[in-house]
């Protein structure tokens, strides 16, 4: 299992009328775990791109328990628990606040595809042996 965590200070603009962060940008929240964990690997999505695969989102799902408000200090922890062997990868989240209370949980599925053709693919090779050690 592979498990990654990286830190979102909320900005003011994150936040809705009530003071809390406006549900949607949790999905924003996601997105940047993901790209951390990818990248504290060794690699990014623009090399994944550059390499010719995208990742569009086929699935989402969120679990909202308790808000973060403006200000808030998020530790944002992005888990794999299976090593991707075909088309799709499975990213779970959790968003903690400072007190390491659960504030909110998800699931992406995301779909490996070649960009040029938008036809299913495989992890890359290079991205699959950086993993590989974590699910042995």
């Amino acid at each position: 299992m592979f498990v990654s965590e990286t830190q979102i200070r909320v900005r003011y603009a994150d936040t809705d009328q009530m003071g809390v962060v406006y549900h949607s940008n949790y999905f924003d929240y996601f997105e940047v775990g993901r790209a951390e964990a990818i990248r504290q690997l060794g690699f990014t999505y623009a090399q994944m791109e550059d390499d010719g695969i995208c990742m569009p989102i086929v699935d989402a799902h969120a679990r909202f328990l308790r808000p973060a408000l403006y200000d808030n200090l998020l530790t944002v922890k992005t888990t794999l628990k299976e090593l991707p062997i075909h088309h799709k990868i499975e990213f779970h989240h959790e968003i903690y606040n400072e007190k390491n209370e659960l504030l909110c949980s998800g699931k992406i599925i995301l779909y490996l595809m070649e960009k040029s053709v938008m036809k299913r693919s495989v992890l890359p090779e290079v991205l699959r042996k950086m993993l590989l050690p974590y699910f042995q």
